[in-house]
């Protein structure tokens, strides 16, 4: 499996800014003039304070160096400016590049990983941890260089005033630091539990909203809502008890920091009354020791950010590294598109890579099975027997853990994921539609085709007539993941995205399980269209729908328990007919209650 390797945060952040390189670079060059520029005013108050201890304080000169004061004043504001623009430009498109770049990372790897991932980490990182890098990375560039220059530019100064003046502007930098090393030593490892503990709330807030409807159902709300409440609760108290432990060191250091004059007052003092200092040096040292108590206090407010970044940059890493399905670039030649599984095992714990170790947690044993181009193939059994695993791995969800898929003879692992794809129209039990019009979910099969193909295709799969009742037609929104329709009608409408796709491959997973029994025969019929010319894998407990099936595969317990015709199965499959008689005695049960429901209701009349 191909993964992409880890390396520092940093340099990870600069991987997704490779199309701004040159706005970040503008940003940090415009960070530096705005520094040099706003040490101007400084340099500008320095010879006005020498005018008039001099004695030269002449209304030129002053007008001169106020002048010099207000243009490096508004060079430091103007290049800021800039450097804030490109800085937000910047962080939004690395923004953009990395949500990208996570998408197109999870569409590759294996679904069953990306299933695994829970999706209040999911959500968590792709949209709010995400979102959290662009205000400090805006920041960080123009704001963090300043803080850090600002400061060493007004050490540099002070140097040529006087040393021993520079080293007292600097006196509490070291016990600040302390009192932040000792902060900092577990940092890490609280933050790293901070993010695990958002990740959990995150999940369970997801949970209670998509389960919202079944909750209510079943009267368990207020079960349910203790435990929203429980993870809301543990994660505030999980962030408090982490600020406890710490605003002691952080309010001792972010006192200390600023309070430069405990160094330089007492220090400059001294100097002056034995002499080596002026007046005028005296003045100029304490105002630029003043000059850097909000870079130094605002400095340390980045440190935090920076580490927020780091985290959230390593969290897109871990989706980055996902392990992806290996395929090749070019498309193969295929010899039609008849399917084969030749020998195929496999087990969802894919931790283990044996096939022997496999043998004991293999949801699928040693599956052998033909499907002729053309044919029509069902796949029956008891729930957990394996049919939906079949299906998945011809459309390679995931790898089969031993044995080989074919395809028109190649090898599916041989296949680019987009050939596969143009070659399988899949659709499942529980199909997703966009919040989007109805005629563009069902142009999703073909994203090129017309209007009329598009009516066409709803007409095949007997969506025409429930849409035009809709009141806004084909462009009636489906709502969020379909809401705004039965399960029957997403059904139909994604077979009509299958229809329009007009693939080779047609796999149908529970794809009628929510027709009603009005449409049942259409969609029979629109199956038969399908059948022409493709190869069409249907799974289904509803055993009328698949009567006509080329060849019936009985599945149970992860092996192929009998293949044949209905009539062939009914005569030779004890498992086949009892699921027959069950199925009949169902419909039997539901014609009757439907009888008796009319006679009353005639009666009531």
């Amino acid at each position: 499996m191909k993964k992409i390797k880890k390396n520092h945060w940093l340099k990870t952040v600069f991987s997704f800014a490779a199309e701004c390189r040159e706005k970040m670079l503008g940003s940090v060059l415009c960070a530096i003039i705005s520094v040099i520029g706003g040490l101007v005013p400084y340099i500008g108050v320095y010879q006005i304070i020498i005018l008039f201890f001099d004695g030269r304080q002449t209304a030129g000169a002053l007008w001169f160096w106020a002048t010099v004061c207000l243009v490096g004043h508004v060079i430091k504001i103007g290049f800021y400016a800039l450097s804030t623009m490109l800085a937000h430009y910047s962080a939004y498109s690395i923004l953009e590049n990395m949500r990208i770049r996570m998408a197109g990372r999870l569409m590759k790897a294996p679904l069953g990983t990306v299933l695994n991932q829970p999706a209040g980490k999911l959500k968590n990182v792709i949209i709010d941890r995400a979102e959290s890098i662009e205000v400090p990375l805006a920041h960080l560039i123009p704001e963090g260089i300043s803080n850090l220059l600002l400061p060493v530019g007004v050490f540099f100064y002070l140097v040529l005033i006087d040393w021993r003046m520079a080293l007292a502007a600097m006196l509490t930098i070291p016990v600040a630091v302390t009192a932040y090393a000792i902060m900092m030593r577990t940092f890490n490892r609280q933050y790293a539990d901070y993010t695990e503990a958002s990740n959990h709330v995150n999940s369970v807030i997801v949970e209670y909203i998509e389960g919202i409807e079944v909750v209510k159902a079943f009267n368990q709300s207020a079960a349910s809502y203790e435990k929203f409440e429980r993870a809301v609760q543990s994660f505030k108290e999980y962030t408090l008890n982490w600020f406890r432990s710490t605003w002691k060191l952080m309010n001792f250091g972010g006192s200390v920091l600023p309070s430069t004059l405990l160094g330089t007052m007492p220090a400059g003092m001294l100097l002056y009354l034995n002499g080596p200092l002026s007046p005028a040096d005296l003045t100029m040292c304490l105002i630029l020791s003043l000059g850097i108590v909000a870079p130094l206090t605002s400095f340390t407010v980045f440190v935090n950010d920076a580490k927020s970044v780091e985290y959230a940059v390593n969290d897109a890493v871990e989706l980055l590294t996902l392990e992806e399905l290996p395929a090749p670039d070019r498309p193969a030649k295929l010899n039609g598109f008849d399917i084969e599984l030749d020998h195929v095992s496999f087990a969802y714990d894919t931790a283990r890579t044996s096939p022997a170790d496999n043998a004991g947690s293999n949801v699928l044993h040693d599956i052998n099975l033909k499907l002729p181009q053309g044919s029509f193939t069902a796949l029956v059994g008891p729930s957990g027997g394996g049919k939906s695993t079949v299906a998945r791995l011809i459309a390679r969800f995931w790898d089969a853990g031993s044995g080989e898929i074919r395809i028109g003879g190649v090898a599916i692992r041989n296949l680019p994921l987009t050939q596969l794809a143009d070659t399988i129209s899949f659709v499942t039990q529980d199909n997703f539609l966009f919040n989007c019009s109805l005629r563009e979910n069902i142009r999703l099969g073909n994203p090129a085709a017309s209007d009329s193909e598009v009516l066409a295709a709803a007409r095949a799969a007997c969506c025409d007539e429930f849409i035009r009742r809709l009141d806004g037609g084909y462009d009636t929104g489906a709502g969020e993941a379909g809401s705004k329709l039965s399960g029957g009608e997403k059904q139909r409408i994604a077979i009509a995205r299958a229809l329009l796709k007009n693939a080779p491959v047609v796999i149908l997973d529970e794809a009628t399980a929510f027709t009603d029994p009005e449409n049942e025969d259409k969609l029979q019929t629109s199956i038969a269209a399908l059948t022409n010319g493709k190869t069409l894998l249907v799974i289904a407990h509803r055993l009328s729908t698949i009567k006509q099936a080329d060849q019936i595969v009985v599945m149970d317990k992860g092996r192929i328990a009998a293949t044949g015709k209905h009539d062939e199965l009914l005569a030779g499959c004890k498992l086949y007919r009892a699921m027959w008689d069950a199925h009949i005695g169902t419909k039997n049960w539901a014609a009757n209650q439907a009888y008796r429901e009319t006679t009353e209701v005639k009666r009531c009349v």
